[in-house]
C-alpha cells in the first residue's frame, strides 16, 4: 500500500505505576533520519526504540518523543547516610559540651540536616520497562502508519489520474506525428514550385528532403518509451512495498522523454501537448517527493 511520509501518531500505556506516552511526527525526507528524545532514566532503551521504528518506517524525517512517569510505591527508596548522621551527632555533642548548652539533640533535629536522608528512584528493570514502552510505541506507530496510508491512498489516486491523462495526450501526439511529415512535404513541394516557377518537381530530391526531415523529427521511440514509463508508474503505484525511490526514477525518465519530444517537435499542436504533459509530470513529481 502506498504511504505518505507525512503523519503523526500517539500511543499510551500504563501498568504497575508506570506510564508511557509516545508521540511520533514524520515529514518527507530523501532517506531515513530518526531523532529520538527519551527521558534520562530510560535512555538505555534508545537502540531498541530506533530498531523498532526502522522496522515500521523505511523513509522520512522521523521525530520520536517519549515521556515516562512512575507513580508506584516501589518506584522510590529512602537511604540513610549513617556515617554522616554520626558525624552530625558528634559535632552537636561537642558543641553542647564546649558551650554548656542544654542537651536537646533529637531525631527531628538530626533528620533535618542535609543529606542525612536521601530519596532515590529505584533503577527500572530493563526488560519490564521495554515491554511497557514497546506497547506505547507500537500504538503510536500503528496510528502513524494508518494516517500515512490514508494520505498515501489520496496521493496514489491523484497520480494515477494524472498518468492516465498524460497517456491520452501522448496518444494525441502519436496520432498527430505522421501528419507533421505530410504537411511538411506539401509545404516544401509548394515552396519549391514557387521558387522554380514551374509545376514539375524533382521527386527524388523531394523524397530525400522529406526523409531527412522525417528522421530528424521522428519521435516514435520517445513515445514508446514514454508510454512504457507511464505503465510502469501505474503498476508501481499498485505495489505493496515502499516505492518512493522507484517512482522518483520513473518521473525523471518521463521528463527526459518529453523534453526530447519537445526539442524535436516542429508542430504547434505537439508543442502545446508537450507543455501540458510537462506540467502534469511536474505535479506528479511533487507528489512523489512525499511517498515513502
Amino acid at each position: 500500500m502506498i504511504r505518505s511520509m507525512t503523519g503523526f501518531g500517539r500511543g499510551e500505556y500504563k501498568e504497575n505505576g508506570k506510564e508511557f506516552l509516545v508521540e511520533i511526527k514524520t515529514v518527507n525526507h530523501r532517506y531515513s533520519d530518526i531523532f529520538l528524545k527519551l527521558p534520562r532514566q530510560i535512555s538505555f532503551l534508545e537502540d531498541k526504540v530506533r530498531d523498532t521504528v526502522n522496522k515500521s518506517l523505511s523513509r522520512g524525517k522521523i521525530d520520536v518523543y517519549v515521556s515516562f512517569e512512575e507513580f508506584g510505591e516501589d518506584s522510590k527508596s529512602v537511604l540513610l547516610d549513617e556515617p554522616l548522621a554520626k558525624a552530625y551527632v558528634k559535632s552537636l555533642e561537642t558543641l553542647r559540651d564546649k558551650f554548656h548548652l542544654k542537651d536537646d539533640i533529637s531525631l527531628s533535629l538530626v533528620a533535618r540536616f542535609p543529606d542525612i536522608l536521601k530519596v532515590e528512584k529505584v533503577e527500572a528493570d530493563e526488560d519490564v520497562t521495554w515491554q511497557y514502552l514497546k506497547k506505547a510505541l507500537d500504538n503510536a506507530l500503528d496510528s502513524l502508519v494508518k494516517m500515512r496510508e490514508i494520505e498515501g491512498e489520496g496521493l496514489k489516486k491523484d497520480m494515477i489520474e494524472r498518468a492516465e491523462y498524460i497517456r491520452k495526450i501522448v496518444n494525441k501526439i502519436d496520432e498527430r506525428a505522421p501528419e507533421v511529415v505530410k504537411e511538411y512535404k506539401l509545404r516544401l513541394e509548394n515552396r519549391i514550385k514557387e521558387l522554380m516557377d514551374q509545376q514539375v518537381v524533382d521527386e527524388n530530391r523531394l523524397a530525400t528532403e522529406i526523409a531527412i526531415f522525417a528522421d530528424r523529427c521522428s519521435i516514435n521511440e520517445e513515445l514508446v518509451r514514454l508510454d512504457s514509463h507511464i505503465k510502469q508508474l501505474i503498476q508501481t503505484l499498485n505495489q505493496e512495498q515502499p516505492v518512493g525511490r522507484k517512482l522518483d526514477f520513473l518521473v525523471q525518465e518521463m521528463n527526459r522523454e518529453i523534453n526530447t519530444i519537445g526539442s524535436k517537435s516542429n508542430d504547434l499542436d505537439i508543442t502545446r501537448n508537450v507543455v501540458e504533459i510537462k506540467s502534469e509530470i511536474e505535479k506528479i513529481r511533487e507528489q512523489v517527493q512525499n511517498i515513502e
